[in-house]
């Protein structure tokens, strides 16, 4: 009797992983997460640097439109911008929640889901465990991240409006990716 020319051949393919295939590839994936993870973790404080740098910004342009428009009509008490009324004393910005709202920083208010906005007034605002000194009539501007905490020492922006007719007045940020963090 002759034999089939095919017989079916017995074959021991594997139907799925070993459980040391899983466990390799379980602890290959930890050890990637472990080596990642402190590099997405530090982002947040470069956030809240680039957050306050670009509010700066958004300060600066502010107060040079402002200050253009003051040359061009000095007897007028205020600007509008970004639907902000913005008051102007010496033909610059006054440190106001109007002035940061026009900056759009702020919402005509000192609630903001990104900043907590601090204004000073006639006297100078005392630094406390959570907070710098706010200079007479300045603006001080945290992160809500760190808001509330020592951090807010290290991660802010203050505004200073001028003391005197040709000055501009200044926008200083404070911090480090470490101190916003």
């Amino acid at each position: 009797m002759k034999k089939p020319a095919f017989t079916a051949i017995r074959s021991s393919a594997q139907a799925g992983f070993t459980l040391i295939e899983l466990i390799v590839v379980i602890v290959i994936l930890g050890i990637l997460a472990a080596t990642a993870l402190p590099r997405f973790a530090g982002l947040s404080g470069d956030a809240r640097l680039a957050a306050l740098n670009a509010a700066r910004g958004a300060m600066q342009s502010t107060i040079a439109m402002v200050h253009g428009q003051s040359l061009a009509d000095p007897a007028a008490p205020s600007f509008t911008n970004e639907g902000a009324i913005i008051p102007v004393a010496l033909g610059y910005p006054t440190a106001t929640v109007g002035f940061l709202a026009g900056a759009g920083i702020g919402n005509n208010g000192a609630t903001n889901n990104d900043y907590t906005i601090t204004v000073g007034g006639a006297a100078a605002v005392p630094a406390t465990a959570n907070t710098p000194e706010i200079p007479v009539n300045g603006v001080l501007v945290i992160p809500t991240g760190v808001a509330g905490s020592p951090r807010g020492l290290t991660c802010n922006l203050i505004y200073t409006q001028t003391a005197a007719a040709n000055t501009p007045p200044t926008v200083v940020v404070t911090g480090t990716a470490a101190g916003c963090q």
